[in-house]
């Protein structure tokens, strides 16, 4: 764990004024002033890369496609000064993943992460880039292959500024964040090794422009996966409800369900049933997906199962909401069984001081640049992401990437005017950070 955090009553805050001087939340030095700059002369260049990078499909289990994509990254990155290689996720029968390295004993320890595929499979009747103006539709255009080239070229600016060469930056894009592989354990691991060596990290997910007002995301919450299923004695029903016969699969299975609608609920929770299947026979596939079940008006059914998935804003809401869970599954109807089990999945990243205080640092380019002030997005609003796995290691944030919608559907789109100023906002952050030295603690040790 880190020794120091990156927020602790503001210290970022009072860090940054150190490092900048007093105006440094109104105004831009040189170095920043250049980064704007290029950013600007290489807008028209940015968008044919991001044109080239959605015309090539790279859905999540398209390996082929995924791999083309980290092709095509991996040498600008290389460019810029990164050692870059390719971590092969085989054993998670995923593609692999793009880490790219670039050391240095200064500023912060930056964690940057990425993305390589998208959801869209090549059976998907969506796979090209149209553009209208400034919106243009593709598959990933904001999710997130508009968020990597906002990485890209926000990297590829610091360079033109020399600010780029005493900066401690490490990118991980994953290529199977739209469906992790599993275990977890091995399709995270390298994203988990890099994190416990930075000291922030910025997810470069899309960002969040509604009526006019930008947001910054300092939270994301989780989601997991739950397994219900119940057993009960089979037998003609007229017995139903008898002592001999009770109550059957499908009445403990209705049981649990609407005790977690009735006893669960609380702040910033939601819980879903995605299905329920019962009857006289009843089977489910290795991914728990999908199934078969046959049934008779007459007969008992013996065997029901429902599934679904639960969201929470922090690990310890996570475990409170499982308990309570189980307690609900254990108190059987009479002559009832049932179990439930809790898959893998994302983690919750908390709206932790930490993240708080880069969100303000990030509203302090926005001044000093002239950019619209970020408020801080409610996390029920955004999915999970590939940051809430690592956010117990760093102060995070996430939604620096491309202003876009219609995400994970067809119709999927970019908003190529505010692409600049993502950029921008990206490149500024990064190099504020570059320059605190790792040395002076931002804030004291709680």
């Amino acid at each position: 764990m880190q020794t120091y955090s990156l927020a602790c009553r503001y210290g970022l805050v009072l860090a940054a004024a150190t490092a900048f001087g007093g105006a440094a939340a109104q105004t831009l030095s040189s170095a920043e002033q250049k980064i704007v700059s290029t950013v600007d002369g290489q807008n028209v260049q940015s968008i044919d890369f991001l044109e080239k990078l959605v015309n090539v499909n790279s859905g999540t289990l398209n390996s082929a496609g995924v791999r083309q994509i980290a092709d095509m990254v991996a040498p600008r990155l290389r460019e810029l000064g990164f050692t870059v290689r390719w971590v092969p996720m085989d054993e998670a029968h995923r593609a692999g993943h793009l880490i790219a390295e670039h050391p240095s004993p200064m500023g912060k320890r930056m964690l940057l992460i990425g993305h390589l595929d998208t959801v869209f499979e090549k059976t998907s009747t969506f796979q090209r880039w149209e553009r209208k103006g400034d919106i243009a539709v593709g598959p990933g255009s904001s999710d997130m292959k508009g968020g990597d080239v906002v990485m890209l070229y926000a990297l590829e600016a610091m360079q033109a500024a020399g600010a780029l060469k005493d900066a401690s930056i490490t990118v991980v894009m994953t290529g199977d964040e739209e469906r992790p592989g599993e275990p977890i354990s091995i399709a995270r691991r390298d994203l988990l090794e890099m994190a416990r060596s930075s000291d922030v990290a910025l997810d470069f997910e899309s960002g969040v422009r509604r009526d006019g007002v930008d947001y910054g995301s300092t939270s994301r919450r989780s989601s997991l996966m739950w397994n219900l299923k119940a057993t009960g004695v089979t037998a003609h029903s007229a017995g139903i409800f008898t002592p001999a016969v009770g109550y059957g699969a499908i009445y403990e299975l209705t049981r649990c369900i609407d005790a977690f609608r009735q006893q669960l609920p609380e702040k910033d929770l939601t819980f879903n049933v995605a299905y329920v299947a019962g009857g006289t026979t009843a089977t489910l596939d290795a991914s728990q997906a999908s199934g078969q079940f046959t049934g008779k008006t007459n007969v008992v059914a013996p065997i029901a199962y429902a599934s679904g998935d639960i969201r929470t804003i922090s690990d310890e809401q996570t475990g409170r909401v499982e308990q309570k869970m189980r307690q609900i599954v254990e108190e059987h109807l009479p002559k009832t069984d049932a179990t439930i089990e809790f898959q893998e999945g994302y983690p919750a990243m908390a709206p932790t001081a930490g993240n708080r205080a880069l969100l303000t640092m990030l509203n302090q380019v926005n001044a000093a640049a002239g950019f619209p002030h970020m408020q801080e997005l409610d996390a029920s609003q955004r999915g999970a992401g590939d940051i809430s796995f690592i956010a117990k290691y760093d102060d995070s944030l996430a939604g620096m990437g491309a202003i876009g919608g219609n995400g994970h559907r067809e119709g999927e789109f970019i908003d190529l005017s505010q692409q600049a100023t993502q950029t921008k906002r990206a490149a500024l952050m990064m190099y504020r950070l570059s320059q605190m030295k790792r040395s002076t603690p931002l804030a004291p040790a709680e």
